[in-house]
């Protein structure tokens, strides 16, 4: 494995370091983003760069007990622990992740081709008061903003402006990230399962996981 690494250029080097640090940190690459400049999705270059290297960076994960896998139906690359938890989720990244989901499968639904999915803070905030998630309770700008900085993270959204006052007409984009980490199958069953939950810690998490909500 490192003999295949000594031999790339100084810049192949930096551009896997770079891979590396990115899936560590993110979980996925996307295969394309999208560019707040040009307002279009565009190739990712660490996604290329993953192809090109694909054997290299299995091998390298797997000694981390990680797994590699490039999802081709939805343009994903994204790594799987073994025996590991991911990060905690609020209750209200969680809902979120619930709600965007319904609402990719919704827009893909009524599209008859493969189009990029648009919505918005209110389109999300309607969701919640019809399937009574929130209890009626303001949903504090603090809590939102933590939740879009999660989402932004793990590559499950990105927002189309600039990252400014969170209002209800802000426009984000749903990544396919989202079929990843939910099944469209399970979703009325962990609405239902929230609405009927009451108690939560006292610090208003729940004990779900990017890894649990993925599984």
């Amino acid at each position: 494995m490192f003999p295949y690494y000594n031999e790339l250029l100084d810049e192949e080097k930096d551009e896997l370091k770079e891979v590396i640090k990115t899936l560590h940190l993110q979980t996925y690459i996307l295969e394309r983003k999208y560019d707040k400049k040009t307002e279009r999705y565009l190739p990712n270059h660490l996604y290329r760069t993953c192809e090109r290297h694909l054997d290299f960076l299995k091998e390298y994960f797997k000694i981390a007990d990680m797994d590699l896998i490039e999802n081709r139906q939805y343009g994903i690359m994204h790594i799987v622990t073994q025996n590991l938890q991911g990060d905690k989720l609020s209750r209200l990244t969680t809902i979120f992740l619930l709600l965007l989901k319904l609402i990719f499968d919704e827009q893909m639904n009524m599209a008859s081709s493969s189009i990029h999915v648009y919505t918005s803070l209110n389109e999300v905030y309607e969701k919640v008061q019809l399937f009574r998630l929130w209890n009626n309770k303001s949903i504090s700008p603090t809590e939102l903003r933590k939740t879009i900085a999660a989402l932004k993270k793990y590559q499950v959204i990105e927002v189309t402006e600039e990252m400014g006052d969170l209002e209800g007409d802000t426009k984000f984009i749903i990544y396919p990230t989202i079929n990843l980490l939910l099944d469209s199958q399970s979703i009325a069953g962990i609405i239902e399962q929230y609405q009927e939950e009451e108690e939560v810690t006292d610090d208003g998490q729940i004990s779900s996981t990017f890894e649990d909500v993925s599984e």
